[in-house]
């Protein structure tokens, strides 16, 4: 039997076991490739800009954004990401990109939130550069604010200020950014896969990053996928590079410097951060019309919900139905997206932003938003304990591609927990069509107690033929096991999938913790499933409930 290959490096490692995330490689190590799906390949290659980050000759580290026409990104197979574009000469990154060296990359879509990372060699390319991929793995949607963009026209004369410090200007620039890319790296293992570059992401509400003075910036570090690649990396190596974009101007803010980690902030305001990362400047390149890019925020679309109705499901499982406050109709959504919201909760300066998925049907004329009150939370209890029926929230327009496949072929929906939210809408989906193609609903749970929206379920698969389902419970209680609620003990296992439905063509939507989902992947493709045939989307924390 094959060894297990860690894909974290040491530096990651340590972060994961003093931050108590125990056991994060085996649970998503199905996630972190030496290639690139082709559902990435797919996404990089219609993105208008890419992030990355590298070092520049004397080893500073920096981050940058290169853009391009459409289709500048090419992927012409699995292992390189080739970039038809020359990067200014201006960039802090330009010689590195194209005279070869260690990089990261960060595909992201900010109006519709989702993102992608890989890292890697870059090279000279053609025109451009192509890079030589070591990892590639996808991220949670997280802190990501919406935007729409269009493209400006401008003259390229490649200015740049350069500086060893902030000035007023650009201090006053970083206090109302709610964006802030990040590139760290290590290479003290280059044989190792996990050696290199990673370029990250971090947003909150204006203002999140804090100016301590011209030369010190404090950035939080939120609850994240517990991967710890930017933290991991600092911690054998405290070089960092950052870049706040000016998404009106297409202006560009690069830093360099060295970083710490606070990992017990006493002074900080902002409960949600369980760290900060502090920041000490030591060079500065400041480019204005840097890009052709422009951003707008997607106010266009906020809107008040009003609480019409407020159900409980299981132990710590709630239904909240949201109709629109100016009695209009509810923007449309596809099965399987979900709803960005802000909330003001007490206590925080700022609104919180969450992303949910939306549970019911997509004929509804109600948004159905199923979230299970996660203890030690910040959202989630108040929405829970606090929101009350005639209360408002704000929330954009639904979002996301967890859809289902274009695809008359068999269909498998597995869940675990509050992971059912998603795949639930997509059965009222099918049982409101003619489609008449196989689907399985299989939904794991510990016991009755936490099984939500079980009547729902069986309710459906009652009004179609073509609909079954199978449940799982891992520890049934005896009245579980006397009411005959569930199919099988334990929990739900790849096996079991192909049993259900072997057919060679079956698709497989899979939603739930890291461990559930990467498990079942893992478990899926080795016994022969392509890769194309499984979709997934993952919540929470890591691991599956016992």
């Amino acid at each position: 039997m094959k060894p297990f290959e860690n894909p974290f490096h040491t530096g990651e490692q340590q972060a994961q076991n003093r931050a108590g995330a125990i056991d994060v490689a085996k649970q998503v190590a199905g996630f972190i490739r030496p290639f690139m799906p082709d559902q990435h390949r797919a996404f990089y290659e219609q993105l208008p800009f890419i992030v990355l980050a590298g070092a520049d000759a004397q080893g500073r580290r920096w981050a940058t954004l290169v853009e391009g026409p459409d289709g500048f990104v090419k992927t012409p197979d699995a292992k390189t990401l080739a970039v038809e574009t020359h990067p200014a000469t201006a960039d802090p990154l330009a010689d590195t990109l194209t005279k070869g060296g260690a990089v990261g990359v960060l595909g992201i879509e900010l109006e519709t939130r989702r993102r992608n990372r890989l890292s890697g060699i870059a090279r000279k390319n053609g025109s451009g550069f192509a890079i030589d991929i070591q990892q590639s793995w996808g991220n949670c949607p997280q802190y990501i604010h919406p935007r729409n963009w269009r493209r400006r026209p401008i003259d390229h004369k490649d200015n740049a200020l350069y500086s060893k410090q902030l000035d007023e200007d650009q201090i006053a620039r970083i206090r109302a950014a709610d964006t802030l890319f990040l590139g760290t790296g290590q290479t003290l293992r280059p044989e190792q896969r996990s050696s290199g570059f990673d370029a990250s992401h971090r947003g909150g509400a204006p203002g999140f990053v804090k100016v301590v003075n011209d030369r010190h910036l404090a950035i939080p570090d939120y609850p994240g996928n517990n991967f710890f690649n930017t933290i991991g990396n600092l911690l054998l190596d405290p070089r960092i590079g950052l870049v706040f974009v000016d998404f009106e101007s297409g202006g560009l803010l690069h830093i360099s410097g060295t970083a710490s980690i606070d990992w017990t902030p006493t002074d900080n305001k902002d409960a949600a951060a369980q760290r900060l990362i502090n920041v000490t400047i030591d060079a500065v390149v400041d480019r204005p019309n840097a890009l052709s890019l422009r951003w707008t925020r997607d106010n266009d679309g906020l809107q008040n919900l009003i609480l019409e109705q407020k159900v409980k499901e299981a132990e710590d499982i709630t239904s909240f139905y949201f109709v629109p406050e100016n009695k209009s109709d509810l923007t449309s959504f596809k099965a399987g997206q979900f709803l960005p919201v802000e909330l003001e909760v007490p206590g925080q300066r700022h609104l919180q932003q969450r992303s949910y998925s939306l549970s019911g049907s997509p004929n509804s004329p109600q948004y159905r938003l199923t979230i299970k009150r996660e203890p030690h939370g910040l959202v989630s209890p108040f929405v829970h304990d606090t929101l009350r029926v005639g209360d408002r929230i704000r929330a954009y327009p639904p979002a996301g591609d967890f859809t289902l496949p274009p695809t008359d072929a068999p269909l498998v929906l597995a869940s675990v927990g509050v992971g059912l939210t998603p795949l639930l809408s997509m059965l009222h989906e099918m049982a409101s069509t003619d489609d008449a193609r196989p689907v399985w609903f299989v939904h794991g749970a510990r016991n009755g107690a936490k099984h939500a929206l079980a009547t729902e379920v069986r309710e459906l698969l009652e009004s179609r033929s073509n609909l079954f389902s199978h449940i799982c419970y891992s520890q049934p209680r005896s009245q579980d096991i006397s009411q005959i609620d569930y199919d099988s003990s334990g929990r739900i296992t790849s096996d079991l999938l192909i049993g259900l439905s072997p057919q060679p063509n079956s698709r497989f939507m899979l939603c739930g913790p890291a461990s559930f989902v990467s498990t079942l992947k893992q478990g899926l493709e080795k016994a022969g499933i392509p890769e194309e045939h499984i979709r997934y989307e993952t919540f929470g924390p890591l691991k599956e409930e016992a």
